[in-house]
């Protein structure tokens, strides 16, 4: 989107073409809208959520170049949508920004993980969507298997450099909006994972651990969530053993 790159990518979500159904699914932003239009269908917004920014005012809002990772990958997005995080909102105030430039420096952040916080900012969601199925009343993840015209290959983990391990695409994001204040997007993470399938048992606990060791021990909505995932996943880790490797080197988690 505003990435500006000379690589492919799939961070950042296009519009595809699907296969017209009679019962079209509707994203994560959508069904909320209308949800939020049903309950106070007498009463005008006050204010616009994230992903919904005012077009006039976000066109004349100035842009900040964004250096992301060792590698220091430029982005670009305007302050306003920037400034919806208190994280960021507090740089555009001018106590870390280099005002001649408006740059910000993020060099512990991977470009793949802040590339969908941009899109999630601009969007009010990532790829791959969140699609709320009405037939079936269940929440689906764009282009999964089970979608129907989906392709059915969804990359759902990450190589983190830092930590030399692959690790869940929606962990590394909630970790990040627990850093950007962004209490949304650390639900819609959550959510997604959830809903993440064949994850091998190593990529869980490593996940696991990583968010244990970057998001307050009071966490508890995270806490139970890996809790359940394991112990939905509990065959597959007697199997293959690494539930009791892990238990034998000891650790948190």
């Amino acid at each position: 989107m505003f990435a500006r790159r000379t690589y492919q990518s799939d961070s950042f979500s296009k519009h595809r073409a699907g296969k017209a159904t009679s019962q079209p699914k509707r994203s994560f932003r959508e069904h909320a809208i209308a949800a939020k239009k049903t309950a106070e269908k007498s009463k005008k917004a006050d204010s616009l959520p994230v992903g919904s920014a005012d077009i006039d005012s976000t066109l004349t809002s100035p842009i900040i170049t964004l250096c992301v990772g060792p590698e220091q990958r430029l982005f670009a997005a305007h302050e306003d949508v920037l400034s919806t995080s208190p994280f960021f909102a507090a740089i555009c105030r001018g106590q870390f920004l280099e005002s001649a430039s408006k740059r910000v420096n993020l060099p512990e952040e991977l470009p793949e993980i802040f590339s969908s916080v941009l899109e999630y900012l601009y969007k009010g969601d990532y790829y791959p969507r969140l699609l709320h199925n009405k037939r079936r009343n269940a929440w689906e993840l764009e282009d999964s298997a089970s979608n129907n015209g989906g392709r059915g290959a969804i990359e759902s983990t990450v190589f983190h450099g830092e930590a030399q391990q692959v690790l869940l695409k929606d962990t590394l994001l909630y970790c990040a909006a627990e850093r950007y204040g962004l209490d949304e997007l650390k639900r819609l993470a959550l959510r997604k994972q959830g809903l993440q399938s064949g994850i091998q048992c190593s990529t869980i606990l490593a996940s696991a651990r990583f968010a244990y060791a970057h998001t307050p021990d009071s966490d508890s909505r995270l806490r139970a969530h890996y809790l359940a995932l394991i112990i939905r996943s509990r065959s597959t880790f007697k199997r293959s053993g690494t539930m009791q490797m892990e238990m034998e080197l000891g650790g948190k988690l």
